[in-house]
């Protein structure tokens, strides 16, 4: 089972940085306030940035790296992800 390290941009801007293993069960669980408590009204939300990874402690290690990044380091990673995209 692969696990994402995903990255979501909240209505205020803010970013919030989280892993799954069913982004579309979280992103909907977010959105209906269930949740990080982080998240609780901040919605609705974009998501900003998504990797995938081959285990659970690789994307908590992945996670807690995002999460240590400067905002303007996390800005880079959705140009990084406009340019896989574009050029799939």
């Amino acid at each position: 089972m692969s696990w994402i390290v995903y990255v979501l941009e909240c209505s205020d801007g803010t970013l919030y940085t989280g892993i799954t293993n069913d982004l579309k069960s979280r992103i909907i669980a977010h959105q209906n306030g269930e949740g990080a408590k982080y998240t609780r009204g901040r919605g609705p939300f974009t998501i900003f940035y998504k990797e995938k990874c081959a285990s659970r402690s690789i994307a908590s290690k992945r996670e807690l790296e995002i999460k240590n990044l400067r905002r303007e380091q996390k800005l880079k990673l959705k140009h990084l992800l406009k340019s896989r995209i574009d050029s799939a």
